[in-house]
């Protein structure tokens, strides 16, 4: 077989590797799912061929992120430019929530990369790999800088408990609005695109909400 077309089965035969693997761990959750099932289900006769082209689990679910991050960051990079200097709490949440939401809507239905990361951020192993590829996101971490440059001054222990509620809404928000389109059952708002204005509101809301003193807090 010539290069060229060696080089072009493979790159189809990796592609619809990615594609089987995203579904089915969203669906049954990564340590569920055989690299045996992932083959069959990409149509493969040999069930060592996700070994042959990703390796390790954990490669394959990396490749699965950097499939969709280009993308993302590209996005991430153009809202960045658009609001840089910005003092407005909301444009620096915009980029954090539209540019993931927009690949989203983008990639039509149904779709598997929200439930995907929710699967993901559960493993503390797994979830380093998402979390080292965003800190290795110079626009993210511009993101992140423009977001506390506008924030209040709070509390540490109120701080770090909304970070870790913006977190879980940033995945488990997206997650719970792709199950729904793919079972068919109603969704708060009618596309990605408001879903994503929803989500900001609530994030505006968690950082700007009054902080009732509590007696932990005082010693924190």
């Amino acid at each position: 077989m010539p290069a060229k077309a060696r080089t072009d089965r493979n790159a189809v035969t990796r592609e619809r590797i990615l594609v089987a693997a995203e579904r089915l761990f969203a669906e049954h959750g990564v340590h569920e799912v055989s690299n045996r099932q992932v083959a069959e289900a990409a149509g493969q006769g040999n069930t060592a061929v996700v070994g042959y082209h990703f390796g390790t689990k954990t490669d394959l679910v990396r490749a699965i992120v950097r499939r969709h991050s280009d993308a993302i960051e590209r996005s991430r990079g153009q809202m960045v430019a658009r609001v840089e200097g910005s003092d407005d709490l909301r444009d620096w949440l915009e980029c954090l929530v539209r540019p993931t939401f927009d690949h989203l809507g983008s990639l039509g239905a149904p779709t598997w990369y929200a439930r995907f990361g929710a699967q993901v951020m559960t493993d503390p192993a797994l979830r380093a790999i998402i979390v080292d590829e965003h800190l290795d996101s110079p626009v993210l971490v511009r993101i992140l800088d423009g977001l506390r440059a506008c924030l209040p001054s709070l509390p540490p222990a109120v701080s770090r408990e909304r970070g870790d509620i913006a977190r879980h809404l940033l995945v488990d928000v997206p997650a719970e609005r792709e199950r729904a389109l793919a079972e068919g059952t109603a969704t708060a708002r009618a596309t990605w695109a408001d879903a994503a204005t929803g989500l900001v509101d609530v994030l505006v809301g968690v950082w700007l909400a009054p902080v009732t003193p509590t007696t932990d807090q005082e010693h924190t």
